[in-house]
């Protein structure tokens, strides 16, 4: 039973993640089911820590509108191209079989290569690096582990923290030989500037000695409406922007949902399921303006893990199948005053890599 749920290693997000681009979920959706020790009434104090090590990367350039791509972008070689990646520190502590705390740290590195952002001539890049928003949360299986070994249902509520700078600048380059101090784009802040609450539902359901099924359900609610943070990346606020209030970035809501299944042999599994991570138009909580990019990624994700005695390593790569930049709120509050329909874009990536390693304590 100590290797069943490896495939539960990979961290849930991300994110700042619609997934993989400029509509990308933060890796504050970067949490770990797996029972370990959960179901072993033996086990000791010392052996109840749980160390996470995850890197998350991709690279977004592929851009959407509604869920058409804009290849001509690529053509014209226009397209904005992200570099995201991410360190994700987890530690947890297994307070008994059923409830546990957990702390989560993410390390961020970001780039931004485009045309617009600089004077439209040449292209440069914008770069962020830091500290990302920080996590607490606190679990509890719904059926005690020693009595329902075959499956089990854990929830976690918990509170992200603002301490990712969302206010990171950069140059931008107004000429060849001129440029000026202004935030980074929203899609590489090293934060959102709120602070969250965080709902999640993680499940398992042993199907024979060497199959079984898993499911995951992530969200993020952030009550704040806006940070204050302008995005005219260092230039003068125009009339447009402040018509339809994208002259500072939003605090978005996000959500994941993953399900699929897992072949166990020995200490291996091989797992495959589908992903759908999505930033919404409308927040449950609070305002929605502001500038965002909503969207959603649904992709299809194979993913390897092998269990040590007292380590996991583990290897998924989200492929997309689907990948949308719905409208916004600003985008439908356009189309209502001038008659013509508005929809913004976003840069996607083809796939995410997630890869890292738990070690008991």
């Amino acid at each position: 039973m100590k290797f069943l749920l490896i495939a539960f290693l990979a961290f849930l997000v991300s994110q700042q993640a619609s997934a993989q681009g400029c509509v990308a979920i933060r890796s504050t959706a970067g949490g770990i089911c797996n029972m370990l020790d959960h179901n072993d009434p033996t086990a000791t104090q010392s052996q109840k820590w749980m160390l996470s090590v995850g890197n998350r990367y991709f690279k977004s350039f592929r851009h959407f509108v509604g869920t058409e791509e804009q290849k001509e972008r690529l053509e014209k070689h226009t397209e904005v191209i992200n570099h995201a990646y991410t360190l994700d520190l987890g530690l947890t502590r297994q307070l008994n079989n059923r409830w546990s705390l957990s702390l989560y740290v993410p390390y961020v590195a970001n780039s931004r290569s485009s045309l617009y952002e600089h004077g439209g001539k040449n292209r440069y890049t914008t770069h962020s690096n830091g500290i990302g928003d920080i996590r607490f949360n606190a679990g509890y299986w719904i059926i005690d582990p020693v009595k329902m070994p075959k499956g089990n249902l854990q929830t976690l509520v918990g509170i992200k923290l603002p301490t990712g700078d969302y206010r990171y600048q950069d140059f931008f380059h107004t000429s060849d030989s001129t440029s000026v101090l202004g935030p980074v784009d929203q899609s590489i802040q090293l934060g959102d500037g709120g602070t969250g609450f965080t709902v999640e539902l993680n499940g398992f359901y042993l199907l024979s000695r060497h199959l079984s099924a898993y499911g995951n359900f992530y969200y993020l609610i952030n009550p704040r409406e806006q940070n204050g943070v302008s995005t005219t990346r260092g230039g003068p606020v125009s009339q447009t922007a402040i018509a339809y209030g994208t002259s500072v970035m939003s605090v978005p809501d996000q959500m994941m949902l993953r399900a699929g299944v897992n072949y166990t042999a020995k200490r291996f599994t091989a797992s495959l399921g589908v992903r759908d991570e999505c930033l919404p138009v409308k927040d449950l909580i609070g305002g929605s303006s502001g500038f965002r990019r909503p969207g959603y990624v649904v992709s299809i994700e194979p993913g390897v893990s092998y269990q040590f005695n007292k380590a996991g390593i583990y290897a998924f790569v989200p492929v997309a199948l689907r990948r949308d930049r719905t409208q916004s709120v600003a985008d439908k509050l356009r189309t209502q005053k001038t008659g013509v329909y508005a929809h913004g874009d976003a840069a996607f990536a083809d796939y995410l890599v997630s890869v890292g390693a738990t070690f008991r304590l």
